[in-house]
């Protein structure tokens, strides 16, 4: 059977945040958020470090996102798109994970010994070897292949490959509840992108809600994504080895070093 090149396109906005790694600060009283809005908070640093800490030691657990997303027009007019995505995960190196949209849908499966990516509406799927835990397998597929795994940064925040260096100011913006979790607020500017972040209150933080503002569009478009955990989650872990569907097509993963 002759092999296709399979192009992976991730949904609009990819249901990751891109590359948001950073600190955090204090709570600030109410008034004083433009007066700290250009520097770097070390209380919010230490927050995003707490809520990563926290993150990697999440051994199995399942985590839903919705999101909404905005695309600009030339003229400058404004679409709003949605999508959802569905993660189970068990540490050091199993995941599963479903990404769709009214435009398109993914599934990934690792189980520690093959990564696949399957697009059900074309009945097609690609496979690579790989053995890494996850925070390596996040890695390798972006880099090598240019696919996003949703929510990709929950297995990099708490590990070195997290840069806070490249925060450009934080600052804590306050505490809101998002649902029925109190959580504090907390503002980031790093590079043409500001970014909001919503972490529960308590000695086991988890982000809760998401903020993305590309800055680099004078439209200014925004991404809201909504994080709902469960971390005592039922599930087998046959679920992380893909089974192909009868019918389905095994295709060649394009690696971006052979453009």
């Amino acid at each position: 059977m002759a092999r296709k090149i399979l192009v992976l396109s991730v949904l609009a906005m990819s249901l990751a945040a891109p590359g948001l790694y950073a600190q955090t600060a204090p709570a600030a009283p109410a008034g004083t958020a433009q007066q700290v809005a250009n520097a770097v908070d070390p209380a919010s640093i230490q927050a995003l470090k707490d809520m990563g800490a926290h993150l990697q030691t999440l051994k199995r657990f399942r985590v839903s996102t919705e999101l909404t997303g905005e695309r600009v027009l030339a003229d400058g007019q404004k679409l709003q798109h949605s999508a959802t995505a569905n993660t189970e995960a068990v540490r050091p190196n199993m995941l599963r994970t479903r990404m769709f949209s009214a435009r398109a849908e993914r599934e990934i499966f690792y189980d520690g010994k093959l990564a696949t990516i399957f697009i059900p509406a074309q009945k097609a799927y690609s496979t690579v070897e790989f053995t890494g835990n996850l925070g390596e397998l996040v890695n390798k597929l972006e880099e090598k292949y240019g696919v996003e795994i949703p929510m990709a940064d929950m297995f990099l925040w708490g590990t070195p490959a997290a840069p806070l260096d490249k925060i450009e100011s934080a600052m804590n913006a306050g505490q809101d509840f998002v649902d029925n979790d109190l959580c504090d607020h907390y503002a980031f500017r790093q590079g043409s992108v500001d970014w909001q972040i919503w972490i529960t209150t308590g000695s086991k933080p988890l982000p809760r809600k998401l903020v993305i503002t590309n800055r680099a569009d004078e439209a200014r478009p925004q991404s809201v994504q909504y994080f709902d955990w469960s971390l005592k989650p039922a599930f087998n872990d046959s679920i992380f080895k893909f089974t192909p569907p009868k019918g389905a097509t095994a295709v060649e993963l394009h690696s971006l070093d052979n453009k």
